[in-house]
Formats: structure tokens, C-alpha cells, sequence
């Protein structure tokens, strides 16, 4: 393999200013792609080059395979990192990539379209004796003959998934058969925007559930894991407080599941970054594959915070051909790490976006040696109805759970974010909240205290 001397970031915001400065890192040029919304973003300053890739809309833009091919052969690319969202779950994206004679950051196009279609992921983790939440087969918009019967098969109440999606975009929960097709119809369409994919599927509901995933990396002699996070902080299934490590669980489970993550990886002989995915059953402490995503995670910093890692890096290096296999015993985990999602939305109203121009955007109050800002927008940037909202993470590093809980609240706080509705000091009252203080979060903790933490 050569090494890497120019990289294309297929993405854009906080994502892609993380893999341009694990480019400066490397040393390495890095190239900004950019739509016409994003032509005075923060990753566009921040990369040595950028393209100008289309329409503000992400079809036209950052979900075309083809411009984005074409602006790396423009530049002289000779290398691609999807970063996480968009086209970085797109097996035929890493193929095409892989088939212009570019390095592809990621797993290979066979590993995505194992593990990266959730369902197909469901069955290898079957075969892999690896414990999931009951599911049916997949519906696409043309062939719905057996959505009812699959759905009173897999019971009441369950919840609507995008096949090749992710981060919950799109997720439907469904109480009663007469809302089951319209919820099935809506999540199709959000799936397909999204991802390419109209493919759905249903899968049973957990009412009293912990969100927890295992953190892995492939390497050519096989995985090893960076250790657990908690992400049971949601809202509308999007995560919103994530955490390392976990709270509150035991090391029977913690082992299991590791053991699982682990074993799953290798079954497909998986290789870089990689999260999987579970449901924990608070009840009986039972847990359950949910899915592996194939890309780094948003949440990734806590991870490297209480690891010293970085991961984005790491990638970077196995794709050039010039990472050392790390040994599991050399992998400690530290401290703890909590993340918090900034989002322009109002929580009064039911989390409703809220675009505009951020007048005031002001963390100066954290401290570098514990708190870690990650964001793809300073003051005067707008931000657009047409991606996530998100405007930044904030992560604060603690020697203990309390320490990092008292950071955080301190930055967001603090902190200066004006212009446009924001969470910050819902993000605030839910780290105040007693139950999330004594780390006892499930999956419907926000919606079951929405008047407190509103």
C-alpha cells in the first residue's frame, strides 16, 4: 500500500472537521467537498482544498456518488473518508471508490453489505449464536403482502426500521395495528431520502430498555474492543447524552456483550472502526443485538477520551497499510466521558428544528485539558433547514462519573448560543435530573420527564 498523501472528506459539519484534523495529524492534504449551504462552512476553511459539489439538497449534493468521484479525481485525491451519516453505510459508494483506484476509509463494500443492512446483520448475528430482538422479514414500498401478519408475528408494540439506515432516522414506534402502514409508508420515504433505500423492517419493543454499544476495531489478524458506551439519553430514538463507560452494569454483562461485539466482528472478518449495538432489558437483564454500524460514531470521543485513542486516525493508518495490530491487554479504559449533542431545535415543541444564523456561539469557559469541543460551525454561520441540526458535542472528561457530570454542567452553563433555539439548557436539566445522576437512564427516560426537563 501507498501512503496517503491527499484525502477527501465525503461529509460535512463537526464530522468532517474531525477527520481534517486527524489529517494535519498525519500530515496529510485534506479536500472539503461542500454544497452551495455549506460554501462558508468551518470544514471548508479548514481543509487545504475544496469543491463545490451541488444543490444544497443532500441528493444533489453529498449523497452523489458521481460528484463526489469526480471532484476526488479533480483534486488528485488518493484517498476517501465518508465520515458517518450520508454515504458512509453505501456499499456501492465503497465499491465505486475502491473501483476508481482510490483508498476507501472504511471496512470493505462486503463487510457494509453484511453488517451495514440491519437486517442481514440480524441474521449473521443469529448464526453467530449472538442474542436479538425478535424481527420480521423486510418490506420495500412494492412488496408489502405480509407487513400485518409479520407485525402480529413479531407483537404489538413495535417499532418501524430503516433496513440500511442508522442513527434512528426514520424510527416508528407503533402501539396498534391500524397505524402500523402509515408509519411503515413514512419511515420508507424518510429511509429512502436518507439513505437511498426505501427497505424497512419491524422489530419487537422493549419498554424498559438501556441502549449500550460496544466499540470495536478490526484488524487483518482479527478485532479487538475499546471497551462499552452508554447512549440511552434519547430523543425521538436519536441519541442526545452519550457516555463511557456505562453506568450502573454489571461485568456479567459488560463481559457478554464485549464477548459478543467481538466474536460478531470476526465472523465477517471485519476490519477498521466499528460499533456494535445493543438493547439491555432492564427488567431481566437480558440484552440484545440491535445492529453494528460500520463507520465511526458520532459518539466517538468518549471512547478516546477514557481510552487515549484516536480512532479517526487509526483508520486512516490501517487503510495506508501502516497501523500495528494493537493488542486487547494494552487497551485500558480511564476516567469517565460524557458527550452531550448541541442541537438548533426548540425541546418545547417537540424538538422542532430551528434554522437561523448563530449570533453568539460561546464555549470559552471550557478548559482544553478535560473538555473537548467538536463543532463545524462558528458565530455568523447559519444553520440550514436542509441536514441535522446538530451544531456541536461537547465532552467533558472526569476521573469519575461526578467529576465528568460536573464539567459538563459547568461549560453548558456557561456557554453563549444565541440566534436560533437551542437544548442547552435542556441538556443541563437532564444532567441535573436525579435519575440520570445516579446513572438509572433508560431509552424513555426523556419522554417520560419531558415537562421536568422542558
Amino acid at each position: 500500500m501507498k501512503p496517503i498523501k491527499k484525502l477527501l472528506v465525503a461529509n460535512r459539519g463537526e464530522i468532517a472537521c474531525r477527520v481534517i484534523r486527524a489529517c494535519k495529524k498525519l500530515g496529510i492534504s485534506s479536500v472539503a467537498v461542500y454544497s452551495d449551504a455549506d460554501a462558508e462552512a468551518l470544514h471548508v476553511k479548514q481543509a487545504d482544498e475544496s469543491v463545490h459539489i451541488g444543490l444544497s439538497k443532500s441528493a444533489h449534493s453529498y449523497l452523489d456518488i458521481g460528484k463526489i468521484l469526480a471532484a476526488a479525481k479533480q483534486v488528485g485525491a488518493d484517498a476517501i473518508h465518508p465520515g458517518y451519516g450520508f454515504l458512509s453505510e453505501n456499499a456501492d459508494f465503497a465499491a465505486a471508490v475502491i473501483e476508481s483506484g482510490i483508498v476507501w476509509i472504511g471496512p470493505d463494500p462486503a463487510s457494509i453489505r453484511e453488517m451495514g443492512d440491519k437486517q442481514k446483520a440480524r441474521d449473521i448475528a443469529v448464526a453467530a449464536h449472538v442474542p436479538v430482538v425478535p424481527g420480521s422479514i423486510r418490506f420495500n414500498p412494492d412488496n408489502m403482502d405480509k407487513l400485518h401478519a409479520e407485525a402480529e408475528r413479531v407483537g404489538f408494540p413495535l417499532l418501524v426500521k430503516a433496513a440500511a439506515g442508522g442513527g434512528g432516522i426514520g424510527m416508528k414506534h407503533v402501539l396498534k395495528p391500524e397505524d402500523l402502514q402509515t408509519a411503515v409508508v413514512a419511515t420508507q420515504s424518510l429511509a429512502k431520502s436518507a439513505f437511498g433505500n426505501a427497505d424497512v423492517f419491524l422489530e419487537k419493543y422493549i419498554p424498559n430498555a438501556r441502549h449500550v454499544e460496544i466499540q470495536i476495531f478490526g484488524f487483518p489478524d482479527g478485532a479487538v474492543h475499546f471497551y462499552e458506551r452508554d447512549c440511552s439519553t434519547q430523543r425521538r430514538f436519536q441519541k442526545i447524552i452519550e457516555e463511557a463507560p456505562a453506568p450502573n452494569l454489571s461485568q456479567e454483562v459488560r463481559h457478554g456483550m464485549i464477548t459478543a461485539a467481538v466474536s460478531l466482528a470476526n465472523s465477517v472478518h471485519y476490519q477498521g472502526a466499528g460499533t456494535v449495538e445493543f438493547i439491555l432489558d432492564v427488567d431481566t437483564d437480558a440484552y440484545y443485538f440491535l445492529e453494528m454500524n460500520t463507520r465511526i460514531q458520532v459518539e466517538h470521543p468518549v471512547t478516546e477520551m477514557t481510552t487515549g485513542s484516536d480512532l479517526v486516525s487509526m483508520q486512516i493508518q490501517l487503510a495506508q497499510g501502516d497501523l500495528v495490530s494493537v493488542n486487547q491487554t494494552s487497551i485500558h479504559q480511564m476516567g469517565h466521558a460524557i458527550e452531550c449533542r448541541l442541537y438548533a431545535e426548540n425541546p418545547a415543541k417537540q424538538f422542532m428544528p430551528s434554522p437561523g444564523v448563530l449570533q453568539q456561539f460561546d464555549f470559552t469557559y471550557a478548559n482544553p485539558s478535560f473538555i473537548r469541543i467538536e463543532t463545524g460551525y462558528e458565530v455568523q454561520n447559519e444553520i440550514t433547514p436542509f441536514y441535522d441540526p446538530m451544531i456541536a458535542k461537547i465532552i467533558a472528561y472526569g476521573n469519575n462519573r461526578e467529576d465528568a457530570v460536573e464539567r459538563l454542567l459547568a461549560v453548558l452553563e456557561n456557554a453563549k448560543v444565541e440566534g436560533i433555539k437551542s437544548n442547552l439548557s435542556f441538556l443541563s436539566a437532564c444532567l441535573r435530573n436525579p435519575l440520570f445522576q445516579q446513572g438509572k437512564v433508560t431509552t424513555n427516560f426523556v419522554s417520560e420527564n419531558i415537562k421536568n426537563l422542558t
